[in-house]
């Protein structure tokens, strides 16, 4: 059906439908018939309508952006070339970063340009590897990057970058400002602040002793253990009443030892709010303390940071929510900025913040 003839109302639904897709990549019919009022029928009959328009691409379940997944340069809408091919490498396609890579996606896709994504780990040479496949190939006009930052390895990979003759956008990722780097852009969340609030949240709960658990060698570790201090400090807390611990690793044969050993500690010295990050660790930390026979949150308040799965906890866990999608969606803007406007625009290195969302991890009842 032409859209001409359409009612208004429905002309409006399919609109609401392609907001939803550029703001999050992705929509399922279930949610979009929850958020729009109608049934799921009348939703999948919008989204074969615009499918066939190419608007969007149909999948089980709902829809994603239109957007080619080949490395052939993608037609724009009017049947030209796309104006920009954009590299994406990010350390991990599994935690944390599918959301960031998903609004990446959706505002190139909303900007006529390609995304060409590549995994890599968390190991410098395999993220340099990466990312120099892509500028070798010569087929890229920037990049936006999640790479290493601490120590000398990471010092290597920011100064590369910095020297690259195409622009390159860090994404929850910043250069240390000892490195003095004048180029390079970013888009991050402001993780010290999302500890910040944490500090506040379990402070107006009634804790006046708590702890900060963080995973071993996480770049997220230094600005919430700086964030952490600070907001001790703006509440007027002894840093006597607080302490810091190392989490294993998930995969880790001392995994079971180290939280056993994180809650013994707990009840040693009377702490009763904790910061956990992430939300994997907090979840088993949850277990622990249940199967001690200690109550969350009365005995012991957990706050998780990521919010990927905390809401899955028993009870779920009240956490720090980073605006992932947004921040990729964010930093393919900025680097497009940068490839319309060219070197004289003003460096940009953009924060968004955290949100705290509070479940029955750390709110007492009443």
């Amino acid at each position: 059906m032409n859209d001409a003839r359409l009612p208004r109302f429905a002309i409006e639904r399919r609109e609401r439908i392609l907001d939803e897709l550029r703001l999050r990549g992705a929509v399922t019919v279930r949610d979009l018939a929850d958020q729009l009022g109608v049934t799921e029928i009348t939703v999948r009959r919008d989204i074969g309508a615009l499918a066939d328009q190419g608007l969007v691409t149909r999948v089980h379940g709902g829809a994603t952006l239109r957007s080619p997944l080949d490395r052939t340069v993608p037609r724009a809408a009017d049947g030209g070339h796309a104006r920009y091919r954009i590299g994406l490498v990010a350390p991990s396609l599994s935690y944390y970063w599918p959301q960031i890579v998903s609004g990446a996606r959706a505002a190139a896709s909303a900007a006529q340009a390609q995304l060409v994504l590549r995994g890599a780990s968390y190991d410098p040479a395999d993220q340099r590897r990466q990312i120099a496949a892509l500028v070798d190939s010569g087929s890229v006009h920037g990049l936006v990057v999640g790479p290493e930052t601490a120590g000398r390895d990471g010092a290597a990979i920011l100064t590369w970058l910095e020297r690259l003759d195409i622009p390159v956008v860090l994404v929850e990722r910043r250069s240390p400002s000892a490195l003095a780097l004048q180029r390079l852009e970013w888009v991050t969340t402001d993780h010290e602040f999302g500890a910040i609030l944490a500090v506040h949240h379990l402070y107006q709960e009634g804790h006046r002793r708590m702890a900060l658990a963080l995973q071993r060698a996480s770049p997220t570790s230094e600005h919430l253990r700086s964030g952490w201090a600070r907001g001790l400090a703006d509440l007027g807390l002894d840093a006597d009443a607080s302490f810091e611990f190392t989490i294993e690793d998930l995969d880790s044969a001392q995994r079971e030892g180290n939280l056993a050993e994180l809650v013994d500690r707990c009840l040693a010295t009377g702490t009763t709010g904790l910061l956990v990050h992430s939300d994997p660790q907090a979840i088993h930390l949850e277990h622990h303390v249940l199967d001690r026979d200690l109550r969350i949150p009365e005995d012991l308040a957990i706050v998780a940071y990521d919010d990927e799965i905390a809401e899955s906890g028993e009870p779920p866990i009240t956490a720090l929510r980073p605006p992932k999608a947004h921040i990729g969606r964010l930093a393919v803007e900025t680097l497009l900025a940068r490839l319309d406007e060219g070197p004289h625009r003003p460096v940009q290195r953009v924060q968004a913040l955290p949100e705290l969302i509070i479940r029955a991890s750390s709110r007492r009842s009443g």
